[in-house]
């Protein structure tokens, strides 16, 4: 117990610099998030569309990338991609945000194709009465309900890419959890900075967790 008691004692001043990383880890989530949104409402467009090569594009895109790894993609676009296309220096912040923001699209193309299947019927049918066109209906009309209805979804899935943001410690970028790797080799101690690291990472995931629940709560009152 005094050898765990000293090791965080150790470590303590390295402490403020592992929580720095909670930064780094909500910016990969934040900015992969609005990429996968816009990519998902586009690709779940395409899906419930007519254009049949839009469609077969946009469902092949959500196959492959939601029956892959996420650390495989990862290491394509940061380690086999460049290297086949002749690129050096490729930087691992934005590696890992085009990485997860190409894998959230396919995610939330499916939450967002849902959320727009479950808008009335009749909004469809009285929008094409009154002649609108077909991207001004979605855009105006069809999306902005949709979204509202799977907005609590959407906040689950920016918990979910904070969480498994962990993984782009694997190519140097210094997040939360390379910062208590970082820590860990610098004082040959790996309990008590791994430790500091989980602890944040719940604390972070319970925060946007309570804010999800007040939001859904919100919504609700709001209908």
């Amino acid at each position: 117990m005094n050898g765990l008691i000293n090791g965080f004692k150790a470590i303590a001043p390295s402490i403020p610099y592992i929580m720095n990383g909670i930064w780094v880890t909500l910016a990969i989530a934040l900015v992969a998030s609005i990429i996968g949104l816009v990519l998902g409402t586009l690709l779940s467009l395409c899906k419930i569309g007519r254009i049949k090569i839009l469609n077969s594009f946009a469902r092949g895109y959500t196959s492959v990338f939601r029956g892959t790894p996420l650390i495989m993609q990862l290491a394509l676009a940061y380690f086999a991609i460049p290297q086949l296309l002749g690129i050096n220096n490729v930087d691992p912040f934005t590696a890992a945000v085009l990485t997860f923001g190409l894998n959230s699209g396919a995610y939330m193309s499916e939450i967002i194709r849902s959320g727009i299947n479950a808008v009335d019927k009749g909004q469809f049918e009285a929008a094409s009465a009154l002649g609108v066109r077909y991207w001004s209906m979605m855009k105006d009309i069809i999306l902005p309900q949709a979204i509202k209805n799977i907005l609590p979804a959407m906040m689950n899935e920016f918990i979910s890419l904070t969480k498994e943001s962990a993984i782009v410690s694997t190519i140097s970028v210094t997040d939360l959890m390379r910062r208590s790797q970082i820590v860990s080799a610098q004082y040959y101690l790996y309990f008590p900075p791994m430790f500091v690291a989980f602890i944040l990472y719940y604390i972070v995931v319970m925060v946007l967790t309570f804010l999800g629940g007040r939001l859904e709560r919100r919504l609700s009152r709001s209908d």
